[in-house]
């Protein structure tokens, strides 16, 4: 079975690293062979991070690459599109491109926010359905939780497989955090283009480093993140993310309730579980259904919540390593790469053979 993988990324791109490129060996084990064709090269994103800003030339060569990538489209049994073909550009022409290739769509993001809550009503109106018509043509739509899934099946997609970020725990080597130490850190992974999110929780943090119970660090953040308080900040890299966490003793993820939040699906969270650290979250989206609450963490709202969870953890080594095991069994059971192989291997075969009858498969515990 052959697939060309439509992939947003290259290798530092999350979405496109963990929705897709790590389960490329086992696809290949699998009797599934998928040649890559990333939109965007690792270079967009190393300039977008480094604040060179969006190069319109890169950009341009990125659609030029993709449209020779799809000319010999036909040879593939199934096409896989990381939650859209060419952007800000209208269904019609995706679904000419695909050539009657059936194709998987994914998504682990509100994609299609980005156009249906547009500011300008001419995008709204030329692309606020668009991908709502990629998912009900698809052959297969993979999501990251319930609220993309609740968006596939209002589309009309018929076939839905939910399946959440996970890692591989082949990289997450299980160390307890150090005792002793005279402060506790309270750790945030992330990148500049997501750490405003820390924004929200800046007085709770601002008062446990105060009264000097608590030592920030930050990976990927950039330098604008929470400025004025010391923070320790770290580049991230793959090599080092996972050494770097595992540093932490409390990992956290503040959000804003609105509709793109919803749509996210709580990677960091499970990135801190993997460690055995315990987490404190916003209760919005998918966080509600990883972070049990009081057992392998907490869900905190408001600014009273955040540093009443925040002061609990940091007071009690005991339920800091209770709720770090528990968080660590979770993804063992339910949010690791191998629990998930198995139903992607299924789902994109049956993709293969067309549309075929109407299924609908959750993951437990999304």
């Amino acid at each position: 079975m052959r697939v060309l993988l439509l992939s947003r990324y290259g290798q530092l791109g999350p979405s496109s690293r963990l929705r897709h490129y790590q389960f490329l060996p086992a696809l290949a084990a699998g009797g599934i062979e998928v040649d890559v064709t990333p939109l965007l090269p690792d270079r967009y994103l190393s300039m977008l991070y480094g604040g060179g800003g969006r190069s319109p030339g890169l950009v341009a060569q990125a659609y030029l690459t993709r449209l020779r990538a799809l000319l010999p489209v036909r040879r593939y049994d199934l096409v896989w599109i990381e939650k859209e073909i060419l952007p800000w550009l209208p269904y019609p022409l995706e679904r000419l491109l695909l050539g009657g290739v059936p194709y998987a769509v994914d998504f682990d993001d509100a994609w299609f926010h980005k156009y249906d809550r547009h500011r300008s009503g001419a995008v709204r109106a030329l692309l606020g359905d668009k991908l709502d018509r990629l998912m009900s043509r698809a052959a297969l739509v993979t999501v990251g939780n319930d609220y993309l899934g609740n968006r596939a099946r209002a589309a009309g997609a018929r076939r839905i497989l939910t399946l959440p970020t996970v890692v591989d725990l082949d990289r997450y080597p299980l160390h307890k955090p150090a005792t002793g130490k005279e402060r506790v850190t309270i750790g945030w992974i992330g990148s500049p283009s997501t750490s405003p999110y820390l924004d929200l929780v800046r007085a709770p943090l601002e008062a446990m480093v105060a009264e000097g119970s608590a030592e920030l660090v930050l990976i990927g953040a950039g330098k604008k993140a929470l400025s004025g308080l010391p923070v320790r900040r770290l580049d991230w890299t793959e090599a080092s993310e996972v050494s770097n966490i595992l540093s932490f003793d409390i990992g956290i993820m503040p959000l804003a309730d609105t509709p793109w939040e919803r749509g996210k699906c709580g990677y960091k969270l499970i990135q801190y579980m993997a460690c055995g650290r315990p987490v404190v979250a916003s209760p919005v989206g998918v966080n509600t259904s990883i972070v049990e609450h009081g057992v392998n963490g907490f869900l905190a709202d408001t600014e009273a919540e955040w540093r009443e969870a925040l002061g609990r953890l940091c007071a009690d080594p005991g339920l800091r390593e209770a709720a770090g095991a528990a968080g660590r069994a979770r993804v063992e059971q339910r949010y690791c790469v191998d629990r998930i192989v198995p139903q992607l291997i299924d789902g994109l075969r049956a993709a293969a053979g067309g549309p075929g009858r109407p299924c609908v498969r959750s993951s437990a515990g999304t």
